[in-house]
């Protein structure tokens, strides 16, 4: 009978999340996600097989946590100026407002780092993005049957502009200022 795991995968995802966000995939060493997830090299190569496979499983993670919030965000009550207006504040905030700012998109990074060398995670920024743009669409959508947009407005390519300004925003973020960055905001909010 196979021992049980001592660890909780989730919370070994979410400190690998941290600590390829924080230093990159070619950067981060074997040691590094041992001191990240506290686990042993034993461990954390028995359960995830590679460096590699553990880095693809923790973009899938990101995944799930940076687009339901996104996701989350876009439901909530509020006009689709307010909402997407929210939305990009957060990414603001989270590159001027805390100790871990400046890091980026995990996503964004792996695109610029990896996209078109990895087939695999190619794919895996490929589908983050999609998920993402697809809400966006969804609420664009919502917006321009209730009037709140032209009619004449296409969602899915609103919903593509907003994308690029999200990222561009997590890309700039590295560098710009909050200033910066909240006239990029604003200046995306008024195209709509």
């Amino acid at each position: 009978m196979p021992r049980p795991k001592g660890f909780d995968p989730t919370e070994v995802l979410d400190a690998a999340v941290g600590t390829f966000w924080r230093k990159g995939y070619a950067a981060t060493s074997a040691q590094d996600l041992v001191e990240g997830t506290g686990l042993g090299r034993g461990s954390l190569y028995h359960s995830f097989s590679s460096k590699q496979r553990l880095f693809k499983e923790a973009l899938r993670r990101y995944e799930e946590t940076s687009a339901t919030r996104v996701e989350e965000m876009l439901t909530a009550p509020g006009t689709i100026r307010e909402r997407i207006r929210r939305v990009l504040m957060d990414v603001v905030e989270d590159e001027t407002g805390s100790s871990d700012g400046h890091r980026g998109c995990l996503a964004v990074n792996a695109a610029l780092e990896l996209g078109g060398i990895d087939d695999e995670v190619t794919a895996r920024v490929r589908h983050n993005f999609e998920r993402v743009e697809d809400a966006f669409q969804a609420e664009f959508a919502a917006a321009r049957r209730e009037g709140e947009i032209g009619a004449e407005r296409d969602p899915r390519a609103l919903a593509r502009f907003t994308l690029a300004a999200m990222y561009g925003l997590r890309v700039l973020g590295k560098t710009a200022d909050r200033r910066a960055l909240a006239q990029v905001v604003e200046t995306t909010i008024q195209a709509f």
